[in-house]
């Protein structure tokens, strides 16, 4: 089982996954980080990836987050823009 990040609020796990899954356009959340690290050219493969360096893993990572920073940014908009 892939080791996840520790997230404050536990019950959010399901939201953050559809969120990354929208962020790339997908209807599976697994397959985002494939999608984001395919996009950087990072060789990610289903299973044990410990061959890849840590500048790899933090494309990956970066790829998504601002993608998904992007997204929240872009939601909060529109939030606002109804409210008024």
């Amino acid at each position: 089982m892939a080791k996840r990040n520790k997230i404050l609020v536990p019950e959010a796990r399901k939201e953050l996954d559809n969120l990354k899954a929208k962020v790339v356009n997908t209807q599976n959340p697994i397959h985002a980080k494939f999608e984001a690290a395919k996009e950087v050219g990072v060789p990610l493969k289903q299973g044990y990836n410990g061959q890849l360096t840590s500048q790899q893993a933090g494309q990956i990572g970066g790829k998504l987050g601002g993608n998904m920073v992007k997204e929240l940014v872009k939601i909060a908009q529109e939030n606002l823009s109804k409210k008024s």
